[in-house]
């Protein structure tokens, strides 16, 4: 395992949507294990195969690892099947995007399908920050990056700010 080089904000790969994973081959594999190793290095809870260069339809997610109920995911093809109507707002970051933190708007509750590396199917429901982590690491997946939940005035604020 080897802790990757982050994507920085504004590469254009975090703008481009990621083709799906045909086949769980041993580099799908590696990769996972180099995605998770990378987040717990940078430290984060969660990141995209773009986020380290890879085009692919894949995402590591541990919502909780931070106050020691570390429960690591790795979500191949992951998609919401159903998302509640409540919303909720938190306060995200992004390793991509280092140093701005951004108040965001998501569904409250998520449904998620995803492949696991053993090839299982999986589908379990994510509520609190968990929901808002698997939202925004799938808006990775689609080239969806946290200035795009922004309105104009604030996407310039915040943008401005990363620039600085």
């Amino acid at each position: 395992m080897s802790v990757l080089e982050v994507v920085q904000w504004p590469d254009p790969r975090l703008t481009e949507t990621c083709a799906p994973v045909e086949a769980i081959t041993p580099e799908i594999e590696t990769l996972a294990a180099d995605m998770l190793e990378t987040m717990y290095a940078a430290p984060g809870r969660g990141l995209a195969g773009p986020q380290v260069g890879a085009m692919v339809r894949v995402f590591v997610m541990d919502a909780g690892w931070k106050e020691g109920k570390s429960d690591p995911l790795v979500c191949i093809n992951p998609m919401l099947m159903e998302v509640s109507e409540e919303r909720t707002s938190n306060s995200e970051g992004c390793l991509s995007i280092p140093g701005v933190s951004a108040e965001i708007s998501r569904p409250a509750q998520v449904q998620m399908v995803w492949t696991g590396l053993n090839g299982g199917r999986y589908v379990q429901s994510f509520t609190g920050f968990a929901a808002a982590c698997v939202q925004h690491e799938i808006d990775h997946l689609d080239g969806i990056i946290t200035f795009d939940h922004l309105d104009a005035e604030t996407r310039a604020q915040v943008e401005a700010e990363y620039a600085a």
